[in-house]
């Protein structure tokens, strides 16, 4: 456990005070009084949890309300730019980390590649090597850092803050947690990407408006994270919204996992790449070479968009194929789960409507109802920042929301 945590982050986590911390932001200025009426708290308590947040200086005494007779109202607002939060995105080829205010407004970023044949402790290192440049660059006194989030890939155990499964890196139970919080004196929350993904979206994105939602983060790898009645799902195990493993072939190749015919053997980043790779070294004609310079192991799913975009055949007809296998999926998720709505993030999203078209097509075509049909499916707005914020959100949730 952290022995030093900032007292203040301590003192704003009680119920309470969460309670009213969130009716502020979500208010964006408020009285006392109705703060008191919307939180069902007597006028004396809010009162004093009013006073010690002005005291830790997360809230400020805004400006003078419009009064309906009597004295006008004081009205209080988030100090947001008073204290900070790390956000950090693990990606399988690189790492990247986020400086952000109360509302998770990035202030600075840095990353770093990862080496392939890393150790455990070399990987540990990055993240800490990150996280310390962050402070020390933009000069941040770390006692204002309420908390660290991370974001990784694979399984997660986020009540305890332990890496069970990284498959890319092929790590097993890194306590990452209890490893960054010693070094740094910082409580830290560990979660899965494609669930930090959702609830960035949920609370900053193109989910504000949902209370059931699925987000698929398509990288080299694929996975969603599931928000039902607005809150992550993780189910017994931790190992909800393994969207890449749904099984859509069953004589397809096999999987990292060790199944047959996952989703990700067909529709992910690394199997687009994989595929480009091998009909071009058999003669298929394309123009994705010279995009390269001939490098083919500098082929991405970017270089495979640029080509698209230029009309090249064959780009469009691979991403065409994987936009298809994603409906086949989103549809699988959908008729099992009926969502308010789909989110597509992460590098594969970004080829736009050589994959979201045909995506959609399939969904319209294989729905079981009409209303199922015309489920809405769109596009992260978060961009390449998504799982950097959702870590930083899993850090503001804690603050905000103690549901």
């Amino acid at each position: 456990m952290v022995q030093n945590i900032t007292g203040s982050f301590q003192l704003m986590k009680s119920l309470n005070r969460s309670l009213v911390l969130n009716i502020i932001r979500k208010e964006e200025a408020i009285s006392r009084t109705d703060i008191a009426k919307k939180a069902n708290l007597t006028p004396p308590t809010v009162s004093t949890i009013v006073s010690e947040l002005l005291e830790t200086g997360i809230i400020r005494e805004f400006k003078i309300g419009e009064s309906k007779g009597g004295r006008k109202p004081i009205l209080l607002s988030i100090n947001y730019n008073n204290y900070f939060v790390i956000g950090v995105d693990v990606g399988t080829e690189e790492v990247r980390a986020g400086l952000t205010n109360l509302n998770a407004e990035i202030l600075a970023t840095k990353k770093q590649k990862l080496a392939t044949g890393m150790t455990k402790n070399e990987f540990v290192t990055i993240l800490e090597h990150l996280i310390r440049s962050l402070l020390e660059n933009e000069k941040v006194d770390k006692t204002k850092v309420i908390g660290i989030g991370i974001g990784m890939h694979g399984i997660v155990d986020h009540e305890k803050g332990i890496s069970i499964y990284a498959p890319h890196f092929g790590f097993e139970n890194i306590p990452l947690k209890d490893k960054i919080e010693n070094v740094f004196d910082i409580p830290v929350t560990v979660e899965n990407d494609a669930r930090s993904l959702a609830l960035a979206e949920l609370w900053f994105g193109n989910g504000r408006d949902a209370q059931n939602l699925v987000c698929i983060n398509v990288g080299d790898g694929i996975g969603a994270g599931i928000i039902l009645n607005g809150q992550l799902f993780h189910g017994k195990h931790n190992i909800a919204g393994e969207f890449g493993h749904m099984i859509v072939d069953l004589n397809g190749r096999q999987c990292t996992c060790g199944s047959y015919g996952c989703l990700h053997t067909v529709a992910s980043g690394i199997r687009i790449k994989e595929r480009v790779t091998q009909e071009i070294t058999i003669g298929r004609r394309t123009i994705i070479p010279d995009l390269v310079d001939g490098k083919k192991e500098e082929i991405t799913g970017a270089t495979v968009h640029e080509a698209a975009k230029r009309g090249d055949a064959f780009a469009v007809e691979v991403l065409d194929e994987a936009g298809r296998f994603l409906g086949i999926g989103i549809t699988n998720l959908i008729n099992f789960m009926n969502p308010d709505k789909i989110i597509v993030g992460g590098g594969v999203s970004k080829a736009g409507d050589f994959i979201m078209a045909p995506l959609k097509e399939t969904v319209k075509k294989r729905a079981m109802t009409t209303d199922a049909k015309s489920t809405e499916i769109t596009v992260s707005e978060l961009a390449a920042q998504g799982t950097m914020i959702g870590a930083v959100t899993l850090v503001l949730k804690q603050l905000y929301d103690r549901s």
